[in-house]
């Protein structure tokens, strides 16, 4: 039932449409009768999605809204804002799965009765799924989201049954949200929505990626009750594999709420959320949990230090007002049972400010702290920096501390390119620090792993500075000694010869050739190709060990395409609506951000793999074209140069406008040779530049750690 209310912007109508934004700009332009804006701003306008989908639909350009999108849009122009509707929308999802009869008797009568028959039932299943948490549900005619709490007074529930007044304008939405659960899932259909709504969002929240999150889940080990104080969108704990009860806290009434109906949804295991911050008004004083996850906010100075000085939880020392990250690590460690574990992902700086040596030093002390891993920059937000994980685990009385730490440096793992955010090898990361710490968590001993791991005497580190950097205590790694380099100069010799071999000849012209042309747009309309673009949701990383994500699959970056390397990313079953976009043999995958001239055909070993985003693919028609005949004719500067627009930031390439000569395609199988022995002479070429960089480096430590004599 739609509703007339609903406004969509022009981003929401490219998506209804299956069409670029630039399509509705050109509809707004060529088109009279294109609905008028009823909102939003003069750059940003939004328009009435009644009306949208009449001329859309009257233009043959829509035959029906896609239900999902539907619900979308009505989420997104929701009176009370998304995030309230998201809110009800995923109350009735609980009720929808867990007593599907009362919400079919009360989804049956007009939607004022509709309206007024709903809270009781909502209350009911919110009862039962999230209890009282640490403040009575109230039945409220405001809205579902908790106020924003007073500190002083304590945390609050984190979800509040919505009233019939507030309900009342989200009915249509609500009876979308439930046809949309008879098509996907209940679970699956709020995990739709809030994608949407973080993707719409991006500055809003700070999101612990999958891959981090499963790697914390991992080395926290199998936990029956675990707690998230600063829980986020939930990331963290989702991750956990089968526990029995799931304490969430996070001081974002709006996410609070959004967060614990999405676990709820999730698991079947008792869901306990909070609303409030858990350093000045803890949800759970009482908890004894098996294990603690946590992804605090950083560098917060506002954290609470002039109030509570005297918290009992500040066993190890009180935290200076710049260390509020030692403020959680306490915070985290008062929650556990004794031999419980935390992990929390904190800056690199948290190991060597001065400001916190002496906590640091406590905490070595008295065995607390058992690991300290360095991740790579791009594993998880702000991305820019390589964060560290903490690894602790509560003493047990009577036992004496442990004599060692284990110190983990991942940060070389960081994949072609030098790592980052959409090229990181989550994987190897992920197998070096779970190789590393189980045994050091059986014998608290570990194997030396050269410039990879070492188990430290805490002796070591208890200095002026207690530095726990993991690059600074760990020797380099080893690299082969003479024998390693003369093979590393063995390839490189063989690689400058075949080189040598490869490097092309150009035969002379009296002047330029004037073919005539085409574009890939032509080309794409008349079939000779099928042009698809890679989804952000392609991104990366989800570690495969993660609970309920399904089977992995190798992601074809836009990094991997400018190095010329194999697929580095990762993508595991998704909840999105699309299907990744896989690549075949032959086709060619053109980068389209940087203005560059770089295109890729697809060998044997590549394909299968999913399309990152920023790279538009290219596949074919075997006999209309030769796939290196188009790469190779699409390399062309010239051709690139026209066919790009150029922002202040950035350059765009405009896959369609580029061109290529109309040739038989013989002619064309003859060029795509002499394209393809071009394309063996850069590989190469790249070998060549990396062979020759690690023989240089290895030189530079072989002579400087005496492995290599002089002579």
């Amino acid at each position: 039932m739609p509703n007339s209310s609903s406004e969509v912007t022009a981003a929401g109508i490219a998506r209804l449409a299956g069409v670029g934004r630039a399509a509705v700009s050109n509809w707004r332009r060529r088109h009279a009768d294109f609905p008028k804006p009823v909102g939003g701003t003069e750059t940003s306008p939004s328009f009435a999605l009644a009306e949208v989908e009449q001329w859309l639909r009257d233009q043959g350009k829509l035959a029906e809204v896609p239900l999902r999108e539907r619900v979308w849009q009505q989420l997104a122009s929701h009176p009370a804002g998304a995030v309230t509707a998201l809110v009800h929308a995923g109350c009735t999802l609980l009720l929808v799965r867990d007593r599907p009869t009362v919400w079919l008797e009360a989804a049956a009568v007009s939607d004022e009765r509709f309206a007024e028959l709903l809270p009781a039932a909502l209350d009911a299943v919110l009862r039962r799924r999230l209890g009282t948490s640490a403040a009575s549900v109230n039945i409220s005619a405001a809205g579902a989201s908790a106020p924003r709490a007073d500190i002083s007074a304590g945390p609050v529930a984190a979800v509040n049954t919505p009233g019939a007044a507030a309900l009342r304008p989200s009915v249509p939405l609500l009876r979308g949200v439930a046809e949309l659960s008879a098509e996907l899932g209940a679970a699956q259909a709020f995990e739709f929505l809030v994608g949407r709504q973080l993707d719409a969002n991006p500055r809003q929240y700070t999101l612990t990626p999958p891959g981090p999150a499963a790697l914390m889940a991992a080395l926290a080990g199998p936990a029956r009750t675990v707690l998230d104080p600063a829980s986020g969108t939930g990331a963290l704990l989702r991750a956990v594999d089968r526990p029995e009860a799931l304490y969430a806290q996070e001081a974002d009434p709006e996410l609070a709420a959004v967060t614990a109906l999405r676990l709820a949804l999730h698991t079947d295991a008792e869901v306990r959320a909070g609303c409030g911050d858990a350093l000045r008004a803890d949800a759970f004083p009482q908890l004894a949990a098996d294990a603690v996850l946590c992804h605090p906010p950083f560098n917060e100075r506002n954290w609470g230090h002039d109030e509570l000085a005297y918290d009992p939880r500040w066993e190890y020392g009180f935290p200076a007002r710049t260390e509020s990250e030692l403020a959680w690590v306490q915070h985290a460690l008062a929650r556990l049972r004794p031999g419980g574990t935390a992990v929390l992902l904190m800056p690199p700086a948290a190991a060597s400010r001065r400001s916190g040596r002496r906590i640091r030093a406590g905490l070595l002390r008295r065995g607390a702290l058992r690991a300290v891993v360095a991740l790579p920059s791009g594993a998880a937000p702000p991305y820019g920096i390589p964060l560290h994980l903490w690894v602790l685990r509560k003493p047990d009385a009577g036992q004496p501390p442990a004599p060692e730490v284990l110190l983990v440096d991942t940060t070389e793992l960081a994949g072609a390119g030098g790592g980052g955010r959409d090229r990181l090898d989550w994987q190897a990361v992920q197998n070096t620090v779970l190789e590393a710490w189980p045994p050091f968590d059986r014998h608290g001993t570990a194997e030396e792993q050269p410039g990879v791991s070492r188990s430290v005497p805490v002796i070591e580190l208890l200095d002026d500075d207690v530095d726990l950097a993991p690059a600074r205590h760990l020797p380099p790694a080893a690299g082969g000694g003479a024998e390693e380099l003369a093979r590393v100069r063995e390839r490189l010799t063989d690689t400058l010869r075949l080189t040598g071999e490869l490097t092309p000849q150009a035969a002379r012209c009296a002047e330029p050739a004037h073919w005539p042309a085409t574009t890939v747009g032509e080309l794409a309309r008349a079939g000779a190709l099928v042009l698809s673009a890679g989804a952000a949701s392609t991104a990366l990383t989800p570690a495969p060990s993660a609970p309920s994500e399904g089977r992995t699959v190798p992601v074809l970056t836009e990094q991997d395409v400018l190095a010329g390397t194999a697929p580095s990313g990762l993508l595991a079953g998704s909840t999105d609506e699309e299907p990744p976009v896989r690549v075949e043999e032959g086709d060619v995958v053109v980068p389209v951000l940087g203005g560059g001239s770089v295109v890729r055909v697809v060998d044997r070993a590549t394909a299968g793999a999913a399309l990152g985003r920023n790279l538009q693919l290219l596949h074919p028609d075997p006999d209309a074209l030769d796939p290196w005949f188009l790469a190779g004719f699409l390399r062309g500067t010239a051709n690139t140069r026209q066919a790009s627009s150029y922002a202040s930031t950035a350059t765009r390439l405009d896959v369609r406008r580029l061109q290529l000569p109309r040739m038989p395609l013989a002619d064309q199988q003859r060029y795509g040779e002499r394209f393809r022995a071009l394309a063996a002479f850069e590989d190469a070429l790249r070998l060549a530049g990396r062979l020759g960089e690690q023989l240089v480096q290895g030189l530079y430590d072989g002579l400087t750690d005496g492995t290599v004599l002089p002579e």
